[in-house]
């Protein structure tokens, strides 16, 4: 099954520096290389906080999460974050069996990824 792709910069100044990744898909050894081919530009510009949208993820394999796994080391290495909502149950098996990512931040959508992101990004700016 093939992976689609889609990058979505934010234009809101509120979440400068966040870029939303859309896979919809199998993620697996196949596909898992043209993910790792359109992450690097992203590392070229400032973003910090980069989210994955799993919702129509129907397949992940252990090539996908070391992408997963990589692009998180990449952003905490400048102070920033993966994060992953609305994933579909099997996924959500797939993490919580794999305990592939410890730490990562999952949330139930994107309002209460929007929501931890505000704070998170108010604490920063208050400790400046």
């Amino acid at each position: 099954m093939p992976l689609e792709i889609q990058i979505k910069k934010n234009l809101d100044p509120a979440h400068r520096g966040t870029v939303t990744v859309e896979l919809a898909g199998s993620l697996d050894t196949a596909t898992a290389p043209e993910l790792e081919r359109q992450l690097p530009p992203l590392f070229d510009t400032p973003v910090t906080d980069l989210v994955f949208d799993l919702a129509k993820l129907n397949f992940i394999s252990s090539a996908g999460l070391r992408v997963f796994a990589n692009a998180r080391k990449r952003l905490r290495d400048r102070g920033g974050q993966a994060s992953f909502v609305r994933m579909q149950s099997q996924i959500q098996e797939v993490f919580e069996i794999v305990k592939a990512l410890p730490g990562v931040a999952v949330f139930k959508d994107v309002a209460e990824l929007d929501a931890y992101l505000a704070t998170r990004q108010r604490r920063n700016k208050e400790g400046e």
